[in-house]
């Protein structure tokens, strides 16, 4: 199922909903084994791309098993990755796409993000998905696994609002109760967390957006969707430090920035230059298409989370399907406002069931390049 209003895919609001944050303190630091978190390895553990398995918003980009087999290879022969985060709905694709990620010999972070369902059906959604992650464990496939994806955004009734769309504006104008959004958010977490130990003996996670407040005492791995933009690598080392307090090891679960300059100053909101009161949607603003701003992004931060030596990055995604590019029409270019490290290009542009491919952006031989020549 897909969160959509206007056109908006979940893939894009993965990416937005980061910058609107939730108030709330982190939770207290654990001295010692904080410091051992910092210094325990060199590098990176997982270098990843996030995969989303949700169909897209018309047949011509919905869920294809040979397409993602084939971008699974892509992924781990030409981008250079060991680690691919399945994510999105779907229990049948996120499972299949799990196993041909294992199968490619491709470290797993597993994670569903079911949205705007009842509270039930997620949580059986999460167990379904787990018990397939613990079978490929068993096997000896190298996973891990997250309960979900920053829940206020996708569970109904945390936040008021009857779609993703209607709680960020709720979030973004104050009308919150935020005691009581807290709370919801607590008992949900730790329901989905509860759900997640009972099916999958391995290591637990869940992706929290950056100011989100978790009681990281219920998983192994702190995740973070993180989009912040600062001048220097030292900032962005003494604001990641804030969540090496648990002494757990940390993931960066979602970074990138869109396809034009100033994109990276806009964080998780980078998106919202489409207007989709349009038939079709275009780009809002003379914005100038920079395909370099993004690969300098990544490639900063990616240097930033192998300084620090953290447990996974996964950059935030392989493929927008729906984020169509468009080089001779650039108002219709909504490439622009994806954080993807491909573009799609369709064989008759503009044509919603049209066939279509993906192109590389220098953002994904930028990642491909600094990956290749790591030390593994």
């Amino acid at each position: 199922m897909e969160n959509t209003k206007k056109g908006i895919s979940r893939a894009r609001f993965l990416a937005g909903a980061a910058a609107v944050g939730v108030a709330g303190a982190l939770l207290p630091a654990t001295g010692a084994r904080a410091a051992e978190a910092t210094t325990s390895h060199r590098g990176l553990r997982r270098r990843g791309v996030v995969y989303t398995v949700g169909a897209g918003e018309t047949p011509g980009t919905a869920f294809s098993a040979a397409r993602m087999r084939r971008d699974i290879r892509v992924i781990r022969d030409d981008l250079h990755a060991d680690t691919v985060d399945v994510t999105g709905d779907g229990v049948e694709r996120l499972n299949a796409t799990a196993t041909e990620a294992a199968e490619r010999g491709l470290h797993v972070w597993l994670q569903p993000t079911l949205g705007d369902a009842p509270e039930r059906d997620i949580l059986d959604h999460i167990a379904q998905t787990g018990r397939h992650a613990e079978g490929l464990r068993r096997q000896g496939a190298s996973v891990d696994f997250s309960v979900g994806c920053e829940f206020w955004l996708f569970v109904p009734g945390i936040v008021p609002g009857e779609n993703v769309l209607e709680r960020i504006e709720n979030l973004q104008n104050g009308t919150v109760d935020w005691a009581q959004m807290q709370r919801r958010l607590d008992r949900f977490t730790a329901k989905a967390a509860a759900v997640g130990r009972s099916v999958f003996h391995g290591r637990l996670s869940y992706a929290a957006a950056q100011d989100d407040k978790v009681d990281w005492n219920l998983f192994d791995v702190v995740g973070i969707d993180y989009y912040s933009s600062h001048p220097n690598s030292a900032d962005y080392v003494r604001e990641l430090k804030r969540y090496l307090r648990w002494g757990k090891p940390l993931a960066i679960t979602e970074f990138g920035t869109c396809t034009y300059v100033g994109a990276p100053e806009a964080g998780g909101m980078g998106w919202g230059i489409v207007d989709y009161d349009k038939t079709p949607p275009e780009i809002k603003g003379d914005l100038v298409r920079s395909e370099r701003t993004q690969a300098d992004y990544l490639v900063e931060l990616l240097d930033v989370f192998e300084s620090m030596g953290l447990y996974a990055a996964m950059a935030f995604e392989f493929v927008t399907a729906d984020a169509e590019h468009r080089p001779d029409n650039p108002r219709y270019d909504i490439d622009l406002a994806s954080y993807a490290v491909t573009k799609p290009v369709k064989d008759r542009p503009g044509d919603p069931n049209s066939d279509w491919h993906w192109e590389p952006k220098e953002a994904f031989h930028a990642v491909a390049l600094r990956w290749k020549c790591r030390d593994w």
